[in-house]
């Protein structure tokens, strides 16, 4: 007698996978959204044809360097055939030089040369991930793409960073918090009046305030109703390529001739506990009053900038992610209420598309 053998295996599911979970979200984001252009690093941190160097930006490890010509590249720190650090490398113009075992790779990725074995396979092969790159004002950005954008999307830089009727200076500094607080304390102007109060720019206004929320093409603004020009009184979400959020502060006649001060502020995730922040101090100036503005910054503004700074860095310093099931939030956060909801829905949008690719 014959014993036909059973079909064990489950059939097919029809069902469409369920979207990403909220624990999923939250995870993705601790290292920064993708499909974005992110400040990695002050330009004059690479020396044209200096030493390789290497840094973690949104968890990966990267290196940058700067060919004979001076243009900046940045890449995969790890070498294709044992998998070392290239910035433990050498620049030679041209290509990174692996220390180990001598292998030499391009500025597109592609293996140029394996010393201990010519003719190697891996020569002429593209096997280290190169990401776009672009120096703005000062700074290093470079493309974050996820598996379905590794092309580099448009970016216009902001005004404030970019056109010549304005004048900036970029104030670099790592911290030991996750990204998103910084974005958090930018978009609460309600804190400068308590935490920077002995500020010379933020002494006025009031202690109390209503604020609401305008949309515009590529964020929102939240804002101070019926207070403007005064204080610290709103702040303004971009995201139009590259997210980053813009400030002013009146500035009192001792800070010169000129319009307000400006930040425009990019903080960037190192790894989920730490980032970095790009914040250029702006001013809208021309002719003699660029100069005159540009010398006060430097002979009597800046301390003072780097101590309001400094405020924000000690009371944030050493937070971790999952603090907001603490939190007992009112009406002055809106604006953080609503950042966060945003950054959620960017991140799971971003989840749903690589679970629909099948690249997840």
């Amino acid at each position: 007698m014959s014993v036909t053998a059973l079909d064990t295996r489950k059939p097919a599911s029809t069902t469409p996978p369920a979207g990403p979970t909220d624990q999923q979200v939250q995870q993705y984001l601790r290292t920064g959204l993708r499909n974005r252009w992110w400040a990695v690093l002050p330009s004059r941190f690479v020396e044209t044809g200096g030493k390789p160097l290497g840094i973690m930006r949104l968890g990966e490890k990267l290196v940058l360097w700067r060919d004979s010509r001076g243009e900046i590249h940045v890449q995969a720190d790890r070498c294709p055939h044992r998998a070392v650090p290239l910035s433990r490398g050498i620049n030679e113009g041209d290509r990174l030089r692996c220390n180990y075992h001598g292998v030499e790779v391009g500025p597109d990725g592609k293996v140029l040369s394996v010393p201990g074995q010519p003719g190697c396979p891996l020569e002429g092969k593209k096997a280290v991930k190169t990401y776009p790159s672009r120096e703005i004002s000062g700074a290093i950005f470079v493309w974050f793409g996820d598996a379905l954008h590794e092309e580099a999307g448009a970016f216009e830089p902001p005004a404030e960073i970019s056109a010549p009727d304005y004048s900036s200076f970029l104030c670099y500094a790592d911290w030991e918090m996750p990204w998103r607080y910084a974005f958090d304390n930018l978009m609460d102007p309600m804190h400068g009046t308590f935490l920077h109060a002995n500020s010379h720019t933020m002494y006025q206004g009031d202690t109390q305030a209503h604020f609401v929320t305008r949309d515009t093409d590529h964020g929102f603004f939240f804002e101070k109703s019926g207070q403007r020009d005064v204080n610290f009184d709103w702040s303004e979400l971009v995201d139009n390529g590259a997210l980053y959020v813009r400030l002013e502060i009146p500035y009192p006649p001792s800070g010169g001739p000129g319009g307000n001060f400006g930040i425009t502020g990019f903080g960037t995730p190192i790894d989920e506990d730490r980032m970095c922040v790009f914040f250029w101090r702006t001013r809208k100036v021309s002719g003699w009053q660029r100069d005159t503005w540009r010398f006060l910054y430097k002979t009597n503004l800046e301390k003072r900038h780097w101590h309001v700074l400094e405020q924000d860095r000690e009371m944030l310093d050493g937070l971790k992610p999952g603090l907001e099931k603490f939190e007992m939030l009112y009406q002055h956060d809106a604006g953080v209420i609503r950042l966060r909801r945003y950054l959620a829905q960017q991140a799971r949008q971003q989840l749903a598309d690589l679970q629909a690719a099948g690249k997840m």
